[in-house]
């Protein structure tokens, strides 16, 4: 076996295989073999038809199983030989099986150099969660307008009504939704801060095929999303460049955020099971390995 490496980006990789006929004929002589097994040769029981005459009919069939046998051990072989690490499947090309020998181009992605430093001890700001009273009042207010009627007064008898003992409680469980929510919102914006740092700090090449299916499997969320609120078919294919134009950076980035934690928890030994999610696991240690400040507000 023959192979030839050209590095055409930072990520991708084409190798040219060159088979040799000792090779090809040893694997197509098995081949020929299991299809004497079952071939069914009128005269001959399966199994007992000359070898000749089975070349003579199943010939097209051989190649074919050949070279499906064939092209993935030999690839498989290459990549241990050059010890190149793929991140996704091969796009093969320029299949040849001509004199006795076959020869193959693949083309894949590697999986990208991922450099981070400085990921331990990240300066976090977490907003309190604690509602004014004021904010109280205001969403009250706005609970009133919900009600549609201007003339609804919020005493205990109103709050009673909601199945709350007085006004009092009906405020408090207000307050609790609202910090809840609050609370859920500022642990996001926790994230996003690591996040923006890392991707940041971050030097990582992105692997075009892995992110071109990242793209697909956004915009095809996206075209049913817009199917079921009503859209036509006709529309959204209109709309179809300009979503892609939209959704690229944003799959992008998180195909780098993917890689850089996956980095990381290569670099912390932070091994991720079956069914756990290798982003929350990540972040778990990068919080608690964070520099804590309190926020102004």
């Amino acid at each position: 076996m023959k192979v030839e490496v050209k590095k055409i980006d930072a990520t991708c990789r084409e190798l040219k295989f060159q088979i040799q006929r000792d090779r090809v004929a040893k694997k197509m002589n098995e081949v020929y073999e299991e299809i004497a097994k079952v071939a069914k040769i009128k005269g001959f029981r399966p199994g007992k038809a000359p070898r000749q005459l089975i070349e003579v009919q199943h010939a097209h069939l051989a190649r074919e199983e050949t070279l499906k046998k064939l092209i993935p051990e030999i690839y498989q072989e290459g990549l241990e030989q050059e010890k190149i690490t793929p991140i996704d499947l091969p796009e093969i090309q320029d299949v040849s099986f001509k004199d006795g020998m076959i020869s193959f181009t693949a083309k894949l992605d590697i999986h990208p150099e991922v450099k981070i430093k400085n990921y331990q001890g990240i300066y976090i700001k977490r907003k309190k969660s604690t509602v004014t009273d004021e904010e109280v009042d205001k969403t009250l207010e706005f609970f009133k307008k919900g009600q549609g009627d201007k003339e609804v007064i919020l005493d205990d008898a109103f709050a009673r009504g909601l199945g709350y003992p007085g006004l009092e409680d009906f405020k408090a469980s207000v307050r609790r939704q609202m910090e809840m929510d609050r609370d859920r919102q500022n642990r996001m914006d926790v994230e996003n801060q690591v996040v923006e740092y890392l991707l940041k700090e971050a030097t990582v090449a992105v692997p075009q095929s892995v992110l071109n299916r990242q793209l697909e499997h956004r915009l095809e969320e996206t075209r049913k999303r817009l199917h079921s609120q009503g859209m036509s078919e006709n529309d959204i294919n209109k709309k179809e460049d300009a979503m892609r134009k939209e959704i690229r950076p944003l799959a992008e980035k998180d195909l780098k955020i993917y890689l850089i934690m996956d980095k990381i928890a290569k670099l912390e030994n932070i091994s991720v099971s079956e069914g756990e999610n290798l982003f929350n696991k990540v972040i778990e240690f990068l919080l608690r390995e964070a520099n804590w400040q309190e926020a102004s507000v």
